[in-house]
């Protein structure tokens, strides 16, 4: 029998609009073009300083670039039309000391590309604009938290009450100020004689909007339906979670989603599959009351056996616990954590490490496994890694090991292999490494940092130098290997 578990998911962080550094009177930002209306509708989410004639290459996504333009080059439609394929939020151009006010061809390429354009006066340093978003995202960070956690405690207080499950849909309504609506196993658009009734809960939904809801309901509801869907229509953003793998369906719907609604609800689909998935007598209320006192959840697992899994990807963690089969999901890192009675298989767009069978008292032990074996699959870019048992020989694949040890340093020159190799070897002594090359210190310093530049790895960090070293051994222990 699952239990609750804690289910305090962590919403990711949220952007920083684009008018609230333009709100904001010490930074004196001018927007040029591209925000106006838009400028609520713009979210940064991180702050990049550059004066490369073409940053591109070094974005994510999302980012507010900062250039004084020493290296603008002389077609600026072209250097726009990077910035906006790489994903810019926005750019900010440094008035002083290299131009005396922002490049009116570049702010006409900004117009036709539709990328937000800001004059930074020569008064603010960059620095003081990177520490602004920063400290704008940890304040809406710690508001989404706090949010997530009122919501916890309100929606476990509703699932104490007498009339657990319509409570609980009206609290889950409330808090994200929307709809929500409970489909019933085996619930479809027409609903026959004698069956249960869909219970909603919330504002009501215009037609198109509702629609569009009932027909992801029904779809997530069938039997090899999807894990779960989303879809707009009119003006909303509607989602449908399955609930414990017995054709149960709660559908939420929102006008603005915010980073922490998936988590609320989440915590709320929780609750409903605890309070309508038929168990014996007294479990839900056991694992209710364990929740609400504060209790350790695993108290009311069944014997399993359980597979505890690790998983690290760029999807839902609520699609995946409904492809593993279960509702026991910890969210609240980049990395997951899940509790699942069948074994999991290879998902797509996620990396999984899956500890042997174990029963609930042993729990911990295959959490450390999990984590294990997660680690593997990232370092031989698997798609899952079990847990083995015996020595550190019995953790690696050779042929795995041989094949990420190659991709690892395929970037490397066969001088810059053996330069890494010696400095390694002599951890990370500049004198000794030049000594044992016979060339140069500040020769070895360049080399090391080209192998920075290309590995894309901070070689400072003692996991990286590790995995580092391991991969050169592996290619040692190889006579045909190409990199030597």
């Amino acid at each position: 029998m699952p239990a609750l578990p804690s289910a305090s998911a962590t919403p990711p962080t949220p952007g920083v609009e684009l008018a609230a550094l333009l709100a904001d009177r010490e930074l004196g930002l001018r927007a040029l073009t591209g925000a106006g209306d838009r400028a609520a509708a713009v979210a940064v989410h991180a702050v990049h300083a550059s004066e490369m004639a073409d940053p591109s290459p070094y974005l994510l996504g999302g980012e507010l670039l900062l250039t004084a333009g020493a290296q603008l080059e002389a077609d600026a439609d072209a250097y726009v039309a990077r910035l906006v394929a790489a994903g810019a939020a926005a750019l900010g151009f440094g008035v002083a000391p290299v131009y005396e006010e922002v490049p009116p061809e570049l702010a006409a390429a900004c117009a036709r590309h539709g990328l937000p354009l800001l004059e930074v006066p020569p008064r603010t340093p960059f620095t003081a604009v990177a520490r602004t978003v920063w400290r704008l995202m940890a304040e809406a960070r710690t508001r989404e938290l706090r949010r997530v956690t009122e919501a916890q405690q309100s929606l476990a207080a509703a699932a104490a009450r007498p009339d657990p499950v319509p409570a609980l849909l009206r609290r889950l309504a409330a808090t994200l100020g929307g709809h929500a609506t409970l489909l019933p196993a085996g619930q479809g658009p027409g609903q026959a004689a004698g069956q249960a009734a869909a219970r909603h809960a919330g504002r009501d939904l215009p037609p198109e909007a509702a629609g569009a809801l009932a027909a992801l309901l029904t779809r997530v509801g069938a039997p090899g339906g999807p894990a779960t869907a989303t879809d707009a229509a009119a003006g909303w953003q509607l989602t449908a979670y399955p609930l414990g793998g017995e054709g149960q369906v709660l559908g939420v719907a929102v006008p603005d989603r915010t980073p922490g609604d998936h988590a609320i609800t989440a915590i709320a689909a929780v609750l409903l599959t605890l309070l309508t998935t038929h168990r014996p007598a007294g479990t839900e209320a056991g694992a209710l009351t364990r929740l609400l006192l504060g209790g350790s959840p695993a108290e009311a697992l069944g014997p399993g056996p359980w597979h505890v899994v690790h998983a690290r990807g760029t999807g839902d963690p609520q699609a995946l616990a409904a492809a593993l089969g279960t509702v026991l999901v910890d969210a609240r890192e980049e990395e997951l954590r899940l509790l699942a009675e069948r074994e999991p298989g290879p998902l797509p767009g996620w990396r999984l490490g899956v500890s042997a069978p174990a029963g609930p008292e042993a729990l911990a032990g295959a959490e450390a496994q999990a984590r294990r074996a997660l680690r593997r699959a990232e370092a031989a870019r698997a798609p899952l890694a079990r847990h083995t048992a015996g020595g550190l020989d019995a953790l690696l694949d050779p042929a795995e090991a041989l094949t990420h040890a190659r991709e690892l340093l395929a970037p490397l020159a066969p001088e810059q292999v053996r330069t890494l190799r010696a400095w390694l070897a002599h951890h990370g002594s500049w004198d000794r490494t030049a000594a044992a090359l016979g060339v140069h210190r500040n020769t070895v310093r360049q080399r090391v940092a080209r192998c920075t530049a290309l590995l894309g790895r901070d070689l400072d960090d003692p996991d990286t130098r590790m995995e580092l070293w391991f991969a050169l051994r592996t290619l040692d222990r190889q006579d045909n290997s190409p990199v030597t």
